[in-house]
């Protein structure tokens, strides 16, 4: 057999400001990378300009700030559009990026039809996990349905919908519910599609060959191979039988990865690489099912934010497996396997109830409070299992002797890369300065179009794309759409989820009960996450760890400012406020949660957890932060022993 061409090598990046993204960009693709997949910062995913009140400390910090049509030219200098593969992580705020994305390419004079990339669009997955979304399940529906149709009939090589069940792997999926509320998203998708009438039905077979999938590799590879070729028929099925699609090419399982970050660890950091090259080998051993596109984590993202050097090692590891080994000479190796053939079948007789009870509920976005449920108690279920032994994790609950290592030293905080907080007002005059120069008049037209159209039946694509080319931004293109759909806030997952704790949860239950024999009320506990951060799977699992050992828990969901914080720890007479921020931007949040609690005369103890590198932590502790918790901490009886001490000691 001869030697089939590699897959497309990713490193997902972006930060600080679209020019140093350009940088690395360039730098990236000049050590082999074959293409881009940008990282855009919390407010722009989440429809807010870098001056919003709300994005004070999250400009630049997880991606990169795309206010405007400057800003984009900035991020794609020197990238030739018409011969790019650019893979876009934007959700909410997916149509105007896209509209950003190709008011550039009109500007260069890049033929639409020639145009490939991705656009994730996958707003069911927000909702369950990553937490970008802006508007309800309808008018998002609506939204992405219209880029799909537009597409179709302008941009025909463009990935309009990427769905991603990597998302809800990190949010605790099984690898059965990851394959069924995946492909229940798909479907919902391709039905409201079909139904709206905006695709011709000859047409259906393309939009049904445009769907990508954006999958999640565990340490599990012989079970992830499975998994994938569980995909692999499963959607193959779909397609002809849902959809009528004859052609095979058509039906094919296109599926990217990003292999799990959530099982990296801040224990043993280097234990990391090997984890990362064996999750890489569970979607690129079987030649039948394997990644068109792949990105992999860097060893230390469990620390803080990758370096350029951290994602070049990510990039090395792809392209041995591609060119060094012998993996890409030969067909699929597992055909007659049967192994593989026993998990394959156990997998798909799985999935295929739990997504014929997706449907059953009306389909994915008619059922995210109970998929959330599902999600927050399978989570609940796996960390247990770590926590008691039964699930091993190297470095963590096994084997946790360790010398120093040489790449994470005491002495320096050279791992990790820091974002500068100049950064963020630089970004803001630049917007200002934008504003200044733009055409008002123009603006506000279009702007007066995009409500129009929004409040239709119409395509949005195109009012976008004139926004974009007229000056618009990122806050006024969501504002505008804010003002006609409204805004939604997604379920918790958190009411009616626990599961079976081990033997020192039962102690934490009977000091809560002591704790409320001697004062008549029960410990209370604020789950806080503050600012644009919608990770939240460790808030939840904290609330629902908090509740098992007797605590009163107050868990608001996500997006509170540090004053929603600071009355609702007054207003609730609270214990301890646990704050939650995964985003980089605690050392901006939690100091001023801290000063409304004084201003507040709130006597509680506030504890933080996130991805904290040790000299913010120092400073938080200094600020009067009484605890600080890390990836490492993942013992949750330890976590509410420690609050419980607090609690009795105040």
């Amino acid at each position: 057999m001869a030697k089939v061409t590699p897959w497309v090598m990713r490193t997902y990046s972006g930060h600080s400001s679209a020019t140093a993204s350009n940088a690395l960009y360039r730098e990236n693709l000049a050590k082999g990378q074959t293409g881009l997949s940008i990282a855009f910062d919390l407010p722009t995913q989440t429809g807010y300009d870098p001056d919003d009140p709300d994005a004070a400390g999250e400009v630049g910090k997880v991606g990169v700030p795309v206010a405007h049509l400057g800003h984009m030219r900035e991020l794609l200098a020197d990238l030739p559009l018409a011969q790019m593969n650019t893979s876009m992580t934007i959700n909410a705020t997916a149509p105007w990026i896209w509209g950003l994305y190709l008011a550039l390419a009109d500007e260069q004079g890049a033929d639409r039809a020639t145009l490939a990339g991705t656009t994730q669009n996958d707003i069911v997955k927000e909702y369950l996990s990553r937490g970008t979304y802006i508007f309800a399940p309808g008018p998002s529906r609506r939204l992405s349905v219209d880029m799909i149709a537009y597409a179709i009939h302008h941009v025909p090589k463009w990935n309009p919908i990427n769905v991603c069940s990597y998302h809800l792997q990190e949010a605790g999926a099984t690898p059965v519910q990851e394959i069924a509320y995946a492909l229940a998203t798909a479907i919902d998708i391709l039905d409201a599609v079909r139904d709206s009438g905006a695709v011709e039905a000859p047409l259906m077979a393309q939009v049904v060959g445009r769907i990508s999938f954006f999958v999640n590799a565990g340490v599990r590879f012989i079970e992830e191979i499975a998994k994938m070729r569980t995909f692999t028929a499963l959607w193959d099925e779909i397609c002809r039988t849902r959809y009528g699609v004859e052609d095979p090419t058509l039906r094919r399982f296109r599926y990217g990865v990003q292999v799990n970050s959530l099982g990296l660890t801040e224990q043993q950091p280097e234990n990391n690489v090997t984890r990362i090259v064996l999750e890489m080998l569970g979607v690129t051993l079987s030649a039948d099912a394997r990644a068109r596109a792949i990105q992999l984590p860097a060893w230390n993202e469990a620390l803080g934010l990758p370096r350029p050097w951290d994602q070049q090692w990510s990039l090395r590891a792809q392209q041995i497996l591609a060119y060094e080994s012998d993996l890409l000479e030969y067909p699929d190796v597992f055909a007659g396997s049967k192994v593989m053939e026993e998990k394959v079948h156990e997998l798909s007789v799985g999935a295929r109830a739990e997504l014929d009870d997706v449907l059953a509920l009306g389909g994915a976005f008619a059922a995210i409070d109970e998929l959330k449920r599902r999600l927050v108690a399978s989570q609940a279920a796996r960390l247990t299992r770590i926590e008691s032994g039964e699930q091993v994790v190297v470095g963590v609950n096994r084997f946790t002797e360790t010398a120093p290592s040489p790449l994470t030293r005491d002495d320096d905080l050279e791992s990790i890369l820091s974002v500068d907080p100049a950064i963020e007002a630089a970004i803001v005059a630049d917007l200002a300065a934008w504003r200044a120069t733009r055409d008002e008049d123009a603006v506000l037209a279009a702007r007066r179009e995009l409500a129009r159209v929004a409040a239709t039946n119409e395509n949005i694509m195109e009012p976008t794309i004139a926004l974009a080319a007229a000056g618009g931004t990122t806050g006024e293109w969501a504002h505008t759409l804010r003002e006609v759909f409204g805004e939604f806030r997604a379920p918790t997952g958190v009411a009616g989820s626990s599961h079976p704790r081990h033997v020192s949860f039962e102690g934490l239950v009977a000091r809560s009960r002591a704790i409320t024999a001697r004062r008549g009320a029960p410990p209370r506990l604020l789950v806080a996450k503050p600012g644009l951060d919608g990770h939240s799977n460790g808030a939840e699992q904290i609330a629902v760890a908090a509740r098992d050992a007797g605590f009163e828990v107050v868990y608001q969901g996500i997006r509170l400012s540090p004053l929603e914080i600071v009355a609702t720890a007054r207003d609730e007479d609270v214990d301890v406020v646990g704050i939650s921020i995964l985003s980089g931007s605690h050392l901006a949040l939690v100091p001023r949660v801290l000063e409304g609690l004084r201003a507040a005369g709130v006597d509680a103890a506030v504890v933080v957890g996130g991805i904290i590198p040790r000299d913010d932590a120092e400073r938080l502790r200094h600020a009067g932060v009484a605890a600080i918790y890390t990836p490492k901490d993942f013992s949750l009886a330890t976590i509410m022993d420690e609050m419980l001490t607090l609690i009795e000691a105040r």
